[in-house]
C-alpha cells in the first residue's frame, strides 16, 4: 500500500467557480478514486484560498470584511464540489487556524536556514488614493511580452513580476501614475537553488509538456529571488520580530496548504506525517528513508499555476528541509491542464462570459458534466466548451452508447428471463479483454492520461453494444435459448466490470449500478453469478433536447457585459 497525496489547486475565495476551474481540478478526483480502488492510502486535499489582495478587493467592493467574503465563497465551493462528486478527504481553507499555525511554524524554521534574507525594495504608492498598493492593484504592461498585466503575474505569458518592473505602471483603482517608496521585506533566495531545481526538472521527464516547458523557461531565464512578506492588512502574520505590521505573501503560504491539510489528516488517522512527506517532514518528525519511496504526490491545477508547483513549492520545501538529502518529498506528478474556452471565446469573469458552476450543478446530471469535462477536457491542448457538443455527447455517448447498453441488457432479463441472470459460461475472449482493460485503463489514470483512459473504457462500451447486436438475443430467445443466454450472461459480466472501470469518471451512475449488482468498487475483475436477480433498471441518463444548447447560448449572450 502506497501513500498517495493528491493536491488540488486552491481556488481564490473572491468569486464563484466557473467551468474552467472544474475542468482543471476534476482530474484530481478521478486519480484519487482510482488509487482508493486499488487499495492505496489516499490523501486528497485542497481548500479555499482566503487571503491576499483579490479577497480584500472583493470585500471592499461589497462593503464586507475579507473574512465574511471568503467564508461565503468557501461555503459555495464546498457545495459545488460535493454536488459534482469531488471526494476530497479534506477540503479546508487558508483562514483555518490549523493552517495558520502550520504555516507560521514552517516559516519560523525557514527563517533559520540559509535561504532567507532581508532586502530593502521599492514599494508602490498611489498619491491620489493615498495608500500603498499591493501587486494586484497595479496595472501596466508586462516587461517580458508587452501584454496588459497586473503587477503580480502576466496572464499572457505567465511571467512572475516585480512591481517596479511593470512598464507604465498605474493604480488600478484611479488610473494615476505611481510613486515608489522603500520598505524592507524577507526574500526567499530561489536563485541559490538553481542546480537543485534543474536536477529536479531533469528527473521528471514524464510531466505534461506545458509543465516541462514553463519550468525550463523559468530556469533558463535565470531564477529570481522572491519576496515572502508584504505590507498587507489581510493574511497570516509574519512570525518574526520587527515584522509585526506585515503579512506572509500569499504565494508563500497557500501552497503550504497541501502540507497543513495533510498534517491534519495524518493526525486524524494516527499516521506519522513523515510517512507521507518524506524523511524529515518537519520539526521532531524523525527519519525514515523508506517513507519517501512509498509515497507519490500529484498536484492538479491549470496552466497558469505551473510555476507555483514546479518552482515555488519545491523551493520552499528545499529551503526549509535543507536539500534533497533528508528533506521534504517534492512533487512527483504535475497534472497541469491547458486552457478551456467557452463557445470559442476566452472565459472572462469581468465580462461575465462564463458558465458558473453553481448555475449548472442542479440543472444537469453531474456524471454528464464530469464526462464532458474529461472527454473534451484541456488535457493536452486548449479545448472549447460548446453547449451544442455537450448536448450531443450526452445524447450519443452517455445515453446512446453506455446507458443504452446497460438498459437494453437488464430490461431484456426482466422481460424475457424472469429477472435472473441466465445460465451460461463466460466468454474467454471477452474475459481476456476485460482483464486487459483493468491494467491498461488503470495505468493511464495513474499516469494522468485521463482522456485516453476514458476513451478506452468507452471503446469497451461500444464493443458491448456490438456484442449484443451480433448475438441478436431478441431473435435467439425463440430459436436458440442457450445462445441467447450466453449473449445476455456475458453482457451482464461486461456491464459489471464497466461500472468499476468508469466509477472514477462517473461515480453517481456507477454507484447506482453497483447497488443493483451488489458489488464493490475494488479495481479487479467482477463476476455476476448465474441466477442473480436483477432489479428493474432505472434511467441513468436523460436525453437533452437540442433547444437546451440554444437556450444556454442565449443566456450567455444576454449576461455578457462589455
Amino acid at each position: 500500500m502506497k501513500n498517495i497525496l493528491i493536491g488540488g489547486a486552491w481556488p481564490y475565495a473572491n468569486g464563484s467557480l466557473h467551468i474552467g476551474h472544474i475542468a482543471a481540478l476534476l482530474p484530481g478526483d478521478i486519480i484519487a478514486r482510482y488509487h482508493r480502488a486499488i487499495g492505496n492510502r489516499v490523501f486528497y486535499v485542497s481548500g479555499s484560498d482566503c487571503h491576499g489582495t483579490p479577497v480584500a478587493i472583493r470585500a471592499k467592493q461589497e462593503g464586507k470584511t475579507p473574512g465574511a467574503v471568503s467564508d461565503f465563497y468557501h461555503a459555495q465551493f464546498v457545495d459545488v464540489f460535493n454536488k459534482l462528486g469531488f471526494s476530497y478527504d479534506l477540503y479546508t481553507k487558508t483562514s483555518d487556524r490549523l493552517h495558520i499555525k502550520y504555516v507560521q511554524e514552517f516559516h519560523r524554521k525557514l527563517y533559520e536556514g540559509g535561504y532567507i534574507h532581508e532586502r530593502t525594495v521599492k514599494q508602490a504608492f498611489c498619491q491620489s488614493c493615498n495608500k500603498v498598493l499591493t501587486d494586484r492593484l497595479i496595472v501596466g504592461k508586462c516587461p517580458a511580452c508587452g501584454a496588459a498585466t497586473r503587477g503580480d503575474q502576466c496572464d499572457a505569458c505567465n511571467e512572475v513580476l516585480d512591481v517596479d518592473t511593470v512598464v507604465d505602471a498605474k493604480c488600478s483603482e484611479c488610473g494615476s501614475s505611481l510613486a515608489f517608496g522603500e520598505t524592507t521585506q524577507l526574500y526567499l533566495e530561489i536563485s541559490k537553488l538553481t542546480s537543485e531545481l534543474t536536477e529536479y526538472l531533469n528527473d521528471h521527464k514524464k510531466w505534461r509538456k506545458n509543465a516541462i516547458a514553463f519550468t525550463k523557461r523559468y530556469i533558463d531565464e535565470g531564477l529570481r529571488d522572491r519576496a515572502i512578506t508584504r505590507d498587507l492588512d489581510w493574511g497570516i502574520d509574519v512570525p518574526k520580530a520587527g515584522y509585526e505590521n506585515k503579512k506572509i505573501y500569499i504565494w508563500a503560504e497557500n501552497v503550504l496548504g497541501y502540507l497543513s491539510a495533510s498534517a491534519i489528516l495524518c493526525a486524524e488517522r494516527n499516521i506519522p506525517f513523515v510517512e507521507l512527506f518524506g524523511a524529515d517532514a518537519g520539526p521532531g518528525a524523525g527519519g525514515n528513508a523508506d517513507a519517501d519511496a512509498n509515497a507519490r504526490h500529484y498536484y492538479v491545477h491549470g496552466k497558469d499555476n505551473i510555476p507555483f508547483h514546479t518552482i515555488i513549492l519545491p523551493s520552499l520545501l528545499l529551503a526549509h528541509g535543507g536539500g534533497f538529502c533528508g528533506g521534504f518529498h517534492l512533487p512527483d506528478d504535475i497534472i497541469s491542464s491547458e486552457y478551456l474556452t467557452l463557445e470559442r471565446r476566452k472565459i472572462s469573469t469581468s465580462q461575465n462570459w462564463a458558465v458558473w458552476a453553481r448555475d449548472i450543478i442542479d440543472r444537469y446530471n453531474p456524471d454528464a458534466l464530469r464526462y464532458f469535462f474529461i472527454a473534451n477536457g484541456p488535457e493536452k491542448r486548449d479545448t472549447d466548451f460548446s453547449w451544442r457538443e455537450f448536448v450531443e455527447r450526452n445524447n450519443n455517448e452517455l445515453l446512446g452508447a453506455y446507458g443504452n447498453f446497460v438498459h437494453r441488457t437488464l430490461s431484456f432479463i426482466i422481460k424475457y428471463q424472469g429477472g435472473a441472470v441466465p445460465e451460461a459460461e463466460a466468454n474467454s475472449e471477452l474475459q481476456k479483454r476485460i482483464t486487459a482493460a483493468f491494467g491498461v485503463i488503470g495505468r493511464k489514470i495513474e499516469d494522468g492520461h485521463l482522456n485516453d483512459a476514458l476513451d478506452d473504457a468507452f471503446e469497451l462500451v461500444r464493443f458491448g453494444n456490438k456484442y449484443f447486436d451480433s448475438g441478436k438475443p431478441w431473435k435467439t430467445r425463440k430459436e436458440n435459448e442457450i445462445e441467447c443466454g450466453a449473449t445476455i450472461f456475458n453482457c451482464v459480466q461486461l456491464i459489471a466490470n464497466l461500472v468499476v472501470l468508469l466509477e472514477p469518471f462517473l461515480p453517481f451512475s456507477s454507484a447506482k449500478i453497483r447497488g443493483w449488482f451488489h458489488i464493490d468498487n475494488s479495481w479487479e475483475v467482477k463476476s455476476i453469478p448465474v441466477g442473480f436477480c436483477i432489479p428493474a433498471p432505472e434511467i441513468l441518463f436523460e436525453r437533452l433536447d437540442k433547444k437546451v444548447a440554444e437556450d444556454e447560448v442565449a443566456k450567455l449572450l444576454s449576461q455578457k457585459t462589455v
